[in-house]
């Protein structure tokens, strides 16, 4: 199952041999199992079935690579930030895991050149290159475990391909992202707040829950209304953009 690239006259094989050398100059070291990392490059639009009747897409490694990429920076701005609560904490891996950031993350590293898709490029359809990233970071846990994933992510990513201090300073109203689409879509949009104790704080805090259309897209919580709403707002950005509503 090696990486099928499209062209004028037809389809031809990326052989092992290329393929290795872009994934090792994307990753900094050596891959162990090729096959996993070769599926992280094939977006569902482009999904074939092998004879076992088994289909072959990234969609489940993007699926890991998320929850493998929240923990991470999860951890390292737990570390990096001492004094920070929460909502801070929760605000600043927000930032990072933007759709629109991620995609020019997984564009800077070479994503964009090695993916296999039979989407138009010319569509607004860029998020996929993000889910690529994902896909990546879930192979590389797959393969290597969680010290060398949080590795790659920290020095590779993080390290040689983003301003920390300029994403940090960059607001992000998530809110208002999902307000336009509300409108574009001709949705409607409801939030539900909870007031309640935190007994390790001391302190009051509200639970916001998102609704469109009556189904829940997205749940935050912070110590104002505003800071919920913006929580909850990122859950269903993230959930819209995942789902591909925005195309």
């Amino acid at each position: 199952m090696y990486l099928l690239r499209k062209r004028r006259n037809g389809t031809y094989i990326l052989n092992k041999h290329e393929f290795r050398s872009r994934l090792i100059s994307i990753l900094g070291f050596r891959p162990g199992n090729l096959r996993v990392y070769e599926m992280a490059f094939i977006h569902r639009s482009a999904t074939h079935t092998l004879s076992d009747g088994k289909s072959v897409n990234n969609e489940r490694l993007e699926f890991l690579g998320d929850a493998i990429l929240d923990a991470i920076l999860s951890e390292y701005f737990f570390e990096l930030y001492p004094e920070a609560n929460e909502g801070e904490l929760t605000k600043l891996r927000s930032k990072l895991v933007n759709r629109e950031h991620l995609n020019a993350l997984a564009t800077r590293i070479g994503i964009n050149q090695i993916l296999i898709s039979h989407i138009n490029k010319s569509m607004q359809t860029r998020h996929l290159y993000g889910d690529a990233l994902e896909a990546l970071i879930g192979s590389v846990f797959i393969d290597k475990g969680y010290s060398r994933a949080k590795k790659f992510v920290i020095n590779q990513i993080l390290g040689n391909h983003t301003d920390l201090i300029e994403i940090i300073n960059t607001e992000t109203d998530h809110k208002s992202q999902v307000f336009q689409w509300t409108q574009k879509m001709n949705k409607n949009i409801t939030f539900h707040f909870v007031e309640d104790w935190d007994f390790t704080h001391k302190r009051n805090f509200f639970k916001a829950t998102l609704r469109i259309d009556h189904e829940t897209f997205g749940e935050g919580s912070g110590t104002s209304k505003k800071e919920a709403e913006q929580m909850a707002s990122f859950q269903a950005w993230k959930k819209i953009m995942k789902t591909g509503f925005i195309e």
